[in-house]
């Protein structure tokens, strides 16, 4: 999970203008929420290799996964491409890959870094 978490984190700073292009038009500063994000996501790959913070940043993380759901549904809905930072990306047939995912993330979360 830890090396997934900053493989993506890699990602919002490499792909800020896409990720931004998430956000719906009424939340300020996309840019800055997406390195605030990236940086999170930084966090939570050490704190998950830190025995005393590991139950804590699980649950974060958990909670994180759930409140960016909604911007990888925006994101499909509107076709955002992150990668090109266009709106020509896949559309709600992402989805279907998306929340299974996120799904996986959590559960994968809770197993091993929570009940464990």
């Amino acid at each position: 999970m830890s090396v997934m978490l900053l493989f993506t984190a890699i990602a919002h700073f490499a792909y800020n203008k896409g990720m931004a292009m998430m956000l719906p038009a009424f939340i300020p500063f996309k840019t800055q929420i997406v390195y605030l994000t990236g940086i999170i996501e930084i966090m939570a790959a050490i704190g998950l290799q830190l025995e005393y913070l590991r139950v804590t940043t699980a649950w974060l993380l958990i909670i994180f996964f759930i409140l960016i759901l909604p911007a990888n549904i925006y994101a499909a809905k509107t076709q955002v491409d992150y990668q090109k930072g266009d709106l020509n990306g896949n559309g709600m047939t992402y989805l279907w890959f998306r929340i299974p995912l996120q799904i996986l993330f959590i559960v994968w979360t809770y197993y091993f870094c929570i009940l464990a």
